[in-house]
C-alpha cells in the first residue's frame, strides 16, 4: 500500500461508509530517524545481544528501538514497507482474568460481547466511582467508572526506508482508533493492495482505499462479535491471512466469538478460538475450524494446507501443538477447562483436557470428536510463515519457520521445520533451531526475500520500544539470489498492465506469492482470464501452475457457480494431487454437477483424493453419497482421523441422523464410533441410543456428545440412566452420568446416584464424587462438574434429598474407605442432617486417619452439635496438627465471653503448630471485633518485639485487615512494610503448606509455574528445572527470585550486560558463574571467560518472568516457597 508524502504532513479527512464510526481525524506522529544515526543505532543495538544464529545466516537491525513500538501483528507490503500494531489498551483497558479471578464465573457465563458489555457497565458503573479508584481515570472527569476504559486506543505504525540503505528511517502512525469499553488489543494486521484489514476485538474491520488517492477513507466491520469473555490476555485476534482461494482468514483465541455475519447468519462459539474465512467485502462468511485455544498465527503451504502452532493450557506436563487445520475440525480446547469450577467449592478438580489427555498426539482411547495434533511443540508459538519459494536459500525452501516466545529473548527462538504426508494428514519430519538470542513477535518475509521479525524486546507488558530484525542468508549462501532479485521485481509489477499469456506463464513461476497474483489478476476477468485459466489446466505440466489455475477458477465460480465445469474433468487426472484440489474447489463453490463424479473418489488409492471427495460431498449435501460415505468410513477401519473426519462432517451436512442411528447394533466399530460422532455434531437424541453400546469407549464418545459443550438436553435422563449399568467402569463415562443425573435432578436419578454411591466395585474416587454431587443436590454448582460450562443457578428442595440418603448414612459411615467416610460427613453437613451426630463423634474419637477425625470435627461444627464444646476439646487434645487446627475454627461458632477467649486460645499461640495459630488467626479476624480487638492487639505488640513466630504474621496481618478497625489497622505499620520489594514480602518466607503450593506451582493459572519450570520432567522448558531448588537457593534467595525476579539469574536463563574497567561493553547469557569468574554465551563460537575482578558495573536484563508478588496472593506465595523449598535430590 502507497502513501504519498502529503500524506506524512496532514492525514485528511476520513470519512465513513453507510453506519460505521468514522477514522479520528489528525496529524499523524511521525519519527525520522537520519541514515547515519539509524546506522549507529544498528551496529549499537547488534553489538548488545548475542543471539544463537544458524550457519549460513546472518542478523542486522533493520528498524531500531524507538521507530517500531511494542510490536505485536505485523505485515509487508509489496514495496518492502512494514506495517505493525501497537497496542496502548493492553496497559489499562483490556484485563486479564488472572488478575481478577473473583470475575471468572460470570466471565464463563457469557455468551455474547453485549454480556461482557453489561457486566463492565454494572461493574465500573459511576457510582461505585469510589470503589474502583484503582481504575485510572484516563477521561480526567475525576469519575473511575467503565467511560475510562474508552480512552485508550491501539495504533498502525508503517516504517520505510526511504534513503535505500537496508535501515528503516521513517516511522509513521498511520492509523490510531479502535476505543470503545469492549474493544480488545489489535493482533491481526492485513495489508492487500488498498485495504488494510485489521482485527481488534469484537471486530474484523477493513479500512480501504475506494477513491485510488491511496489514502485510508473507509472503515467496515467486516463481522462483529469477537473477544465475548474476559480470559488471559494476549488471547484475542490474530493472524490475518490472504487465502489462495483469495479470502481473508484470521482467528480468535479462547476468549471466544458470537457471530451474526453479513448474511444474519448466528455462529456462536463463545468459549472457543476459531478461525474464519470471508471475502474481502465479508459475504461468504465461515467458521473454518474450531476448538483452538490461540493459534497466533497460521500459513498456507504451496497446496494450500493450513499449518500452525497451538498454545497449550500451561497445566503440568502439557505443551504446545502442532496442528493441521481442516475445514469443520474441531481441535478439542474450551475456555471453561482453564478456569472456573477448580475454585469454586460447590465443584470439583476434573479436568477434561488433562485427565482425558485431549492435548496429545491421537492415541488408542482418545476421544474421537477432536481432530489431535501432529505432535507436541515449543513453547509460546507466536509468528509463522511459510518460505513462499525463492527466499533465504535452498537450504531453507519448503521449510515453516515459527516463533518461540516466553518472555525472556535468552530463552526465545525462531524454529524451522517441515512435515511430510502421512496418510490424510501430516507427520513432523525436521525442526531445527534457527536463531535464539531476541524475542519475536511477528515474522513476515519481504519482497528481497530476507526473513524479517517483529522483536518485542524483553518481558510480556509493554515496553514503548521495539525492533524490527533482517535475518537473511550469508553472500556464499545465497544460492537463490537471480530468483530473489526476479521476485522482487515482480512483486511491485503492475499485474493489470500484463497479458493474460504473461499472467499465465507466471502461474509456473518458483514462488507462491507471484504466483498467486498471476492468479488473482487471471481471475478478476470470468471472459479472457478464465480462458487462460482453462488452458492453463490442460496444456500445463506444471502441477503448481494447475493448481493456481484451479483455484482460479474457483475464485471466478464462486460468483458464477457454472463456471466450475472445467474441473470436472480433472477429477479423472493421473497426478491425485490435481483431483483432490479439483474436488476441494468443487465442493467450496457447492458445483452440484460434480456430485456423480465425486462419489467413486472415496475408494481412490489417495487419501487426499477422498479426503477432499468426502469434503466436497458435504458441501454439496449431497444425500445420495450418503451410502458411500458410510462405506468409506468402513474401509477406513478408524485408522486415519482426518478420513474419519472428512467423512462424519459430510454425512452431518447431508442431515443422516436416522441413518447413523440406525447403525447403533451394527458389527463394525467403526461405523458406530462415526456415528456417534455425527449426531454429536447435529446435536440429535439419537445418540442415547449408543450409551448401551457393548463397546464402553463408544458408550463414553455417546456420554461426551450428551453432557459437554451445548449439551443434548432430550438424551440427559438416558445418560444419568447409565448409572444402573454396573458393567461401566470408566472415568469419564461415570463422571458424566452423574453429572446427568444432577442436572435431570429427578426423583429417580437421586436413587440412581445413591445406590451407585453404595457400589464398592467401582473406584472411590467416583463413589467419593457420587456423594459430593449428592450434597450439592439442592442447590449445586453453575458450572458443570465435567466440563465446567456455565449451567445456571438451580435451587431445589433440599427434604427430598435428605429423605433419600438418611437411611443409607449408616452404611457410608461403616465404610472402611476413609474418602467413603469424610464424603459421607459432607454430605450431612451439607444438607444440615443431625440425626447422626453421635456416629460422627465416634469417629471422631475413634478412627485411626486423622484427615477423617478432622472431617468429622468439621462436620460437627456446622451441624449444631449439642456437645460441640466438648468435641473441640477431643480435637484440640487430638495428637495430629491436623486435627487441632480442625478443632481451632471451631472457637468461632461457640459463645466465649471477651474476658475467657486469652485465656481459652492462650495454650494454643504458646505450644501449637504454626498451622493452628494460622487457623485461629482465621477465626480471630471473623469474630466480632468487641471480642477479638485486645487479643489482636497484644499479638500485633507481640510481633513487633520478636515474640510471635515469623509463620502467622502474614495470617496475623490478614486476620486485622479482616476486622476493618482503623485502630488496628494502624498498629499493623510496625510489622508490615509496603510495595513489592523483597522487605515487603518477608511474612511470606515460612508458615506455607506444602501441599497447597504444589497445587499453587502445577495447576494455579495465574502463577503458570510449569508453563516454565519443570519438577520431575514434568513441565515446560523455558526456565530451569526445579527439583534441587530446595539445596541451590535459601527461602530468601527463593523469595527475592519470586518477588524480584530479575535480580537473580539462573545459569543458562537470562543475558546479563557487562562494563569492564576498560570500558568495553560485553552482552552474553549467563552460563555459569562463581565468585571469581563469570562465563557469557556471545555470538563467538566459544564462551567468554570474565574475571569477576575485571568487571566494573553488571546489569542483569529484565526477566521474561512477572514478579509474582502482583499476581498471586500472599498467601498462595507463602506456600509456593514452602513447596520450592523442600525441592531437594539426593546428593
Amino acid at each position: 500500500m502507497r502513501f504519498p508524502l502529503p500524506f506524512f504532513v496532514l492525514f485528511l479527512l476520513i470519512l465513513s461508509c453507510n453506519n460505521t464510526p468514522k477514522i479520528p481525524t489528525e496529524i499523524p506522529l511521525t519519527k525520522v530517524q537520519d541514515s547515519l544515526s539509524g546506522v549507529l543505532a544498528a551496529k549499537e543495538s547488534r553489538e548488545k545481544i548475542s543471539p544463537f544464529i544458524a550457519e549460513g545466516l546472518t542478523l542486522s537491525l533493520w528498524a531500531s528501538d524507538s521507530l517500531a513500538p511494542d510490536p505485536i501483528a505485523m505485515d509487508i507490503d509489496d514495496e518492502g514497507r512494514i506495517y505493525i500494531t501497537r497496542t496502548n489498551r493492553q496497559k489499562n483497558s483490556e484485563f486479564d482474568i488472572r488478575g481478577y479471578r473473583h470475575w471468572m464465573t460470570p466471565s464463563i457465563s457469557w455468551e455474547t460481547v453485549e454480556d461482557r458489555r453489561d457486566f463492565l457497565h454494572e461493574f465500573f458503573a459511576p457510582e461505585k466511582s469510589e470503589e474502583n479508584a484503582w481504575l485510572k481515570d484516563l477521561n480526567n472527569d475525576s469519575i473511575h467508572d467503565w467511560r475510562d476504559l474508552a480512552v485508550e486506543k491501539d495504533e498502525v505504525w508503517m516504517l520505510e526506508d526511504q534513503t535505500g540503505n537496508g535501515i528503516a528511517d521513517i516511522s509513521t502512525r498511520i492509523l490510531e482508533d479502535f476505543n470503545s469499553e469492549i474493544t480488545d488489543v489489535a493482533g491481526a494486521l492485513l495489508v492487500r493492495e488498498n485495504d488494510v484489514f485489521v482485527g481488534t476485538g469484537p471486530d474484523m474491520w477493513r479500512l480501504t482505499d475506494t477513491n485510488g488517492d491511496l489514502v485510508l477513507d473507509t472503515k467496515t466491520s467486516l463481522v462483529h462479535g469477537f473477544a465475548v469473555h474476559i480470559g488471559f490476555s494476549g488471547h484475542g485476534m490474530s493472524g490475518a491471512i490472504e487465502g489462495p482461494d483469495g479470502k481473508i482468514y484470521w482467528g480468535i483465541g479462547d476468549i471466544g466469538a458470537n457471530l451474526t455475519s453479513l448474511d444474519g447468519k448466528k455462529h456462536k462459539y463463545p468459549n472457543q478460538g476459531v478461525i474464519v474465512r470471508c471475502n474481502p467485502d465479508g459475504s461468504n462468511f465461515e467458521i473454518f475450524a474450531r476448538g483452538l485455544r490461540n493459534t497466533h498465527e497460521f500459513v498456507f503451504d504451496e497446496y494450500g494446507n493450513v499449518i500452525s502452532s497451538d498454545n497449550d493450557g500451561d497445566h503440568r506436563g502439557e505443551s504446545e501443538r502442532l496442528v493441521y487445520i481442516v475445514e469443520g475440525s474441531d481441535a478439542g480446547w474450551r475456555a471453561n477447562w482453564q478456569y472456573g469450577k477448580y475454585t469454586d467449592p460447590k465443584n470439583n478438580s476434573y479436568k477434561v483436557w488433562m485427565d482425558e489427555e485431549l492435548y496429545k498426539p491421537r492415541w488408542e482411547g482418545q476421544a474421537a470428536y477432536i481432530i489431535p495434533p501432529i505432535s507436541n511443540f515449543h513453547n509460546g508459538p507466536t509468528g509463522m510463515v511459510y518460505n513462499p519459494g525463492t527466499a533465504l536459500g535452498k537450504d531453507w525452501l519448503n521449510k515453516f519457520f515459527l516463533v518461540e516466545f516466553v518472555g525472556d529473548p535468552s530463552l526465545s527462538n525462531i524454529w524451522s521445520f517441515d512435515l511430510k504426508q502421512s496418510g490424510a494428514g501430516f507427520e513432523l519430519n525436521n525442526d531445527d533451531k534457527m536463531i535464539g538470542g531476541i524475542l519475536p513477535t511477528g515474522l513476515e518475509f519481504g519482497p528481497d526475500g530476507a526473513l524479517y521479525a517483529a522483536d518485542w524486546i524483553n518481558g510480556w507488558g509493554t515496553n514503548n520500544a521495539g525492533r524490527i530484525w533482517k535475518l537473511d542468508v550469508n553472500e556464499d549462501k545465497n544460492d537463490l539470489k537471480v530468483e530473489r532479485a526476479e521476485t522482487q521485481r515482480l512483486m511491485t509489477l503492475n499485474y493489470s498492465d500484463q497479458s493474460n499469456d504473461e499472467l499465465a506463464a507466471l502461474l509456473r513461476y518458483p514462488d507462491m506469492r507471484i504466483r498467486q497474483k498471476a492468479q488473482f489478476e487471471l481471475a478478476k476477468s470470468s471472459f479472457w482470464g478464465y480462458r487462460a485459466l482453462k488452458k492453463v489446466l490442460v496444456e500445463e505440466k506444471h502441477q503448481l501452475a494447475r493448481i493456481h489455475a484451479i483455484w482460479g477458477i474457483g475464485q471466478i465460480a464462486s460468483a458464477s457457480i457454472g463456471k466450475a465445469a472445467p474441473l470436472l474433468e480433472l477429477l479423472h487426472d493421473n497426478d491425485p494431487e490435481i483431483v483432490a484440489q479439483a474436488a476441494k474447489i468443487l465442493g467450496d463453490v457447492k458445483y452440484a454437477d460434480a456430485a456423480t463424479a465425486l462419489i467413486p473418489l472415496l475408494k481412490h488409492d489417495n487419501d487426499r483424493v477422498k479426503f477432499f471427495a468426502a469434503q466436497a460431498l458435504g458441501r454439496l449435501e449431497h444425500v445420495e453419497a450418503t451410502e458411500a460415505l458410510v462405506d468409506m468410513i468402513a474401509a477406513n477401519s478408524d485408522e486415519d482421523v482426518y478420513l474419519r473426519h472428512a467423512a462424519v462432517l459430510a454425512l452431518t451436512r447431508v442431515g443422516a441422523a436416522e441413518t447413523m442411528a440406525s447403525y447403533v447394533d451394527n458389527d463394525n466399530r467403526s461405523l458406530r464410533i462415526a456415528a456417534v460422532l455425527v449426531l454429536r455434531r447435529l446435536q440429535s437424541p439419537l445418540v442415547a441410543k449408543f450409551l448401551e453400546d457393548k463397546d464402553e469407549y463408544i458408550a463414553t464418545e455417546a456420554a461426551r456428545a450428551i453432557n459437554d459443550d451445548w449439551s443434548i438436553k432430550e438424551a440427559l435422563p438416558a445418560l444419568a440412566n447409565i448409572l444402573t449399568n454396573e458393567r461401566f467402569t470408566t472415568e469419564p463415562l461415570l463422571r458424566r452420568a452423574m453429572n446427568a443425573a444432577l442436572r435431570v435432578g429427578g426423583e429417580t436419578e437421586l436413587n440412581n446416584l445413591i445406590a451407585f454411591a453404595k457400589r464398592t466395585d467401582v473406584a472411590s474416587n467416583l463413589r467419593g464424587e457420587a456423594l459430593a454431587t449428592i450434597g450439592t443436590w439442592a442447590s449445586p454448582s453453575v458450572l458443570d462438574r465435567v466440563d465446567g460450562r456455565y449451567r445456571g443457578e438451580i435451587s431445589r428442595d433440599a427434604n427430598l434429598v435428605k429423605q433419600k440418603i438418611e437411611d443409607d448414612i449408616t452404611a457410608f459411615l461403616q465404610d472402611k474407605d476413609q474418602e467413603i467416610l469424610i464424603g459421607a460427613s459432607k454430605v450431612l453437613n451439607a444438607l444440615g442432617i443431625e440425626t447422626y451426630n453421635n456416629q460422627l463423634n465416634n469417629l471422631l474419637a475413634s478412627h485411626k486417619a486423622p484427615e477423617v477425625r478432622a472431617a468429622m470435627l468439621d462436620a460437627l461444627g456446622g451441624l449444631n452439635y449439642p456437645n460441640i464444646e466438648t468435641a473441640m476439646k477431643t480435637g484440640m487434645q487430638d495428637t495430629d496438627s491436623r486435627v487441632r487446627a480442625a478443632a481451632v475454627g471451631l472457637i468461632s461458632i461457640l459463645e466465649i465471653s471477651k474476658e475467657k477467649l486469652p485465656a481459652i486460645i492462650g495454650p494454643i499461640f504458646r505450644k501449637g503448630s504454626t498451622g493452628e495459630q494460622q487457623r485461629l488467626l482465621g477465626v480471630l479476624g471473623d469474630m466480632p471485633i468487641e471480642k477479638s480487638s485486645d487479643v489482636l492487639s497484644s499479638l500485633i505488640k507481640q510481633a513487633d518485639n520478636n515474640n510471635l513466630q515469623q509463620g502467622i504474621i502474614l495470617d496475623l496481618i490478614e486476620a486485622v485487615e479482616a476486622t476493618a478497625s482503623e485502630t488496628l489497622i494502624a498498629q499493623l505499620s510496625k510489622i508490615k512494610a509496603s510495595g513489592h520489594t523483597v522487605d515487603a514480602y518477608q511474612e511470606t518466607l515460612v508458615g506455607g503448606n506444602r501441599r497447597r503450593g504444589r497445587q499453587v506451582f502445577n495447576y494455579n493459572s495465574t502463577a503458570q509455574c510449569v508453563r516454565c519450570h519443570s519438577v520431575g520432567s514434568a513441565g515446560g522448558t523455558v526456565g530451569p528445572a526445579l527439583d534441587n531448588i530446595g539445596n541451590i537457593l535459601s527461602r530468601a534467595q527463593l523469595l527475592e527470585s519470586l518477588i524480584e525476579p530479575g535480580a537473580r539469574l539462573a545459569p543458562g536463563y537470562g543475558s546479563v550486560t557487562i562494563t569492564l574497567k576498560d570500558g568495553l561493553v560485553v552482552t552474553g547469557i549467563l552460563e555459569e558463574e562463581n565468585h571469581e569468574e563469570l562465563i557469557l554465551r556471545t555470538g563467538d563460537a566459544e564462551p567468554l571467560e570474565i574475571a569477576v575482578s575485571r568487571i566494573a558495573k553488571r546489569v542483569n536484563l529484565p526477566s521474561g518472568m512477572p514478579p509474582m508478588g502482583q499476581l498471586i496472593e500472599r498467601r498462595e506465595l507463602r506456600d509456593l516457597i514452602e513447596y520450592l523449598s523442600s525441592l531437594k535430590t539426593e546428593e
